[in-house]
């Protein structure tokens, strides 16, 4: 890499922003140029600015960090985004990587690791840490279709998650900004595509599969 790569970063907690452009600086090949409170502002700078690299937080207000790495892959298809995300791999990991990302790393991971991931999707490959390594390999050497949730889009995931842990349809739709009947409509998909009956059936299966 002979040029000084330019980073935006997209997590809508400020001091965490704070924290990765300090670990980044410390870098010879890298600097944070921007930065995005939210996927709507992240968006609209994408649109009108250039930069080498995204690192995304899944966890965005309103709309998840997988939709809007769908709209990034529209606007800027080569562009490398790394997913930096408080959920276990098992969790989010392979469906982000399905949606496009370059990598997926959890924000217990070390500054190391961070810098190593950064490198590396900057030269058009992908990171997976040890453990994402290994899952995907024991999910190739299966001979399952796919876990049940693996039907379901990212939006219906996000739902089925919250129902799981037991949020209420009035809460789900205020933080996705949607309305109760929308809430409503996720739910009877999502309990159709997973062929469950109720909500202590998503339950038992977030807790069973590690979704929680």
């Amino acid at each position: 890499m002979s040029h000084m790569l330019k980073i935006i970063i997209a997590d809508d907690h400020g001091i965490f922003r704070e924290g990765l452009k300090q670990v980044i600086a410390g870098t010879a090949n890298m600097t944070v140029t921007d930065e995005a409170a939210d996927g709507t502002e992240l968006l609209a700078k994408l649109r009108t600015n250039d930069y080498d690299l995204v690192i995304l937080d899944i966890s965005l207000p309103g709309r998840s960090g997988l939709e809007i790495l769908t709209e990034i892959k529209g606007i800027r298809p080569k562009l490398p985004v790394l997913i930096l995300s408080m959920h276990p791999e098992e969790q989010y990991a392979l469906r982000a990587l399905k949606s496009g990302a370059s990598g997926y790393l959890t924000k217990g991971s070390s500054s190391q690791e961070l810098i190593e991931a950064l490198q590396k999707i900057a030269l058009g490959k992908k990171y997976v840490s040890a453990s994402m390594a290994e899952m995907l390999a024991s999910r190739i050497g299966s001979d399952s279709d796919g876990a049940l949730h693996e039907r379901l889009s990212d939006r219906e995931f996000q739902v089925m998650r919250m129902i799981a842990a037991g949020v209420t349809p009035r809460k789900i739709a205020a933080e996705l900004l949607v309305g109760i009947k929308t809430v409503n409509t996720y739910r009877v998909r999502v309990l159709q595509k997973m062929e469950m009956k109720c909500n202590a059936d998503l339950t038992r299966y977030a807790i069973q599969h590690k979704l929680m």
